[in-house]
């Protein structure tokens, strides 16, 4: 009498090969067949909003609109069920309100889920709308990760958002149709560096130690694209040792960037020292096919009055300053605020005084 096959006997007739090209080929239709029937959803649920929003605009007496909506919900929810109730049908109205040109959210709902986009149609300003939904695309957020970017203030810690809103609208088009990534949608000021778990009184050394302990984390606050490249990068000047911090690598920008961490106040003489590191960069740093190094320099306090005179919005290094304990979220709000304005303030200025 034969001995018969048992079944892991007979699995261990499968080559590995095979198996692991068939499940390849799975997962990939699965995902594949997801990311289509979200796109079409999403597609479908704008063009839904759309309609009822065409239908509420040709009716002119006061409550017409919610009439219709609690009217369609009841029908459509017996046809179709629960995802056409009238707060769904109220969501899909806000869509098509807040991304009303459909070149541009079309290419949008092909990587962005019904869910990214809930997330982002709530916020108040239209540039907070094509911020998120653009760096979604470019850097693939999860929905997790975006309700983390929108309630740390994201938007309003990049220059992207003190710039004037033509200029601003121009560098999101740049992103989102030819896939352009600039330093001002990068950078940002803060940075918030809580999670370095640092006490009241600690070195520049500490601080550094305490970012490579975390490196993880502070890739995460820097933004997709960063890769790092050395701590205190030597380079030899005029016989004479000097030493970058840290120093990381931009995939998008294709650029080095060179970080100095800074304890107190900025001071202008911190300019001239970043200065020097990159052009020294640029001479024995770069490979073929990168641009010039950007500086960025992390201070504990900003020193706005020496910036502004120094016009370092003109150049390539860039200045923040970082927060290793989380300000209650209104004070960082006021305080957003007020920078944001007062920037747009110094633009104006200067362009009236260019005129």
């Amino acid at each position: 009498m034969g001995n018969k096959l048992t079944k892991s006997d007979n699995l261990s007739l499968v080559p590995k090969n095979l198996l692991g090209d068939i499940r390849s080929l799975i997962e990939e239709t699965r995902s594949a067949v997801a990311t289509t029937v979200n796109a079409g959803l999403t597609a479908l649920y704008w063009r839904i909003g759309k309609r009822i929003n065409e239908e509420i605009l040709e009716g002119k007496r006061a409550g017409y609109g919610e009439e219709i909506v609690s009217t369609l919900s009841q029908q459509l929810s017996v046809e179709y069920g629960s995802g056409f109730a009238a707060k769904n049908l109220r969501h899909m109205l806000k869509f098509a309100d807040t991304f009303p040109d459909k070149g541009i959210v079309s290419t949008l709902w092909r990587q962005l889920t019904w869910s990214h986009f809930k997330e982002i149609m709530y916020l108040k300003d239209p540039l907070q709308h094509e911020f998120y939904a653009a760096m979604c695309r470019a850097e693939g957020w999860s929905v997790r990760t975006l309700r983390k970017k929108i309630d740390s203030m994201l938007y309003e810690r990049t220059a992207i958002s003190k710039k004037p809103e033509e200029l601003a609208k121009k560098e999101l088009a740049e992103l989102r149709e030819e896939d352009r990534m600039s330093p001002d949608l990068i950078f940002r000021d803060p940075y918030m560096l809580d999670f370095l778990n640092l006490k009241d009184t600690f070195s520049e050394r500490d601080l550094e130690a305490a970012i490579l302990r975390e490196l993880e984390s502070f890739l995460l606050e820097l933004g997709v694209g960063f890769t790092f490249v050395a701590r205190q990068e030597r380079m030899v000047i005029d016989n004479e040792d000097h030493y970058l911090d840290l120093l990381f690598f931009h995939r998008k920008l294709r650029r080095l960037v060179a970080i100095e961490l800074k304890l107190g106040r900025f001071k202008a003489a911190y300019k001239g020292q970043m200065e020097l590191y990159l052009r020294w960069l640029e001479k024995h740093g770069i490979e073929e096919g990168e641009t010039s190094p950007l500086g960025l320099i992390l201070c504990a306090e900003g020193s706005h009055e020496q910036i502004e005179l120094l016009e370092l919005d003109r150049t390539s290094i860039h200045v923040a300053e970082y927060l290793t304990e989380l300000p209650p979220k209104q004070v960082l709000a006021r305080k957003l605020r007020t920078a944001i304005e007062a920037a747009k303030a110094q633009l104006e200025q200067r362009n009236e005084e260019n005129a």
